[in-house]
């Protein structure tokens, strides 16, 4: 069991606080003192510029996916010399009419070397595996789908 922390900072700054006026954004400082600009996606009045809750989210659950992925081939003698991925998730109203990332697709392209490499059929069990393991999957509702190249 660990704990996991994040602060956030927000201040009107003199703005009108009216919808279309206020700023979203805010500074998000993490545990190890990392700080990032975060404001609501510009469809919602954010700024571009910023992080925003959804990615941060879509992010999360990519980088997850591939640690779990990464522990898991390094335990079974596989040697993964690159990983990348394409994560995308989906905001729409969900079953209760909620707005809601309801969807997050995850595209993982991963580069094998030396001599024990996995059949197509063990790269997938082994995504299946990351993803019935991975923290950030196991902590959501949204669904997910991988889709390994």
């Amino acid at each position: 069991m660990s704990d996991h922390t994040a602060s956030l900072s927000w201040s009107r700054q003199g703005r009108d606080f009216t919808y279309e006026a206020y700023s979203r954004d805010h500074t998000l400082t993490f545990e190890n003192g990392q700080e990032t600009l975060a404001s609501s996606a510009p469809d919602y009045v954010g700024n571009p510029a910023a992080l925003n809750p959804e990615t941060l989210l879509v992010g999360a659950l990519s980088s997850c996916h591939m640690l779990t992925f990464l522990a898991i081939c390094s335990k079974r003698g596989f040697v993964v010399d690159h990983y990348e991925d394409a994560a995308s998730g989906r905001l729409e109203k969900n079953a209760e009419g909620n707005m809601a990332i309801t969807r997050i697709t995850l595209r993982p392209k991963v580069v094998f070397s030396g001599d024990k490499q996995p059949s197509a059929e063990e790269r997938e069990r082994l995504h299946e595996r990351a993803h019935a393991h991975c923290f950030i999957g196991t902590s959501i509702r949204s669904e997910v789908t991988v889709e390994p190249a």
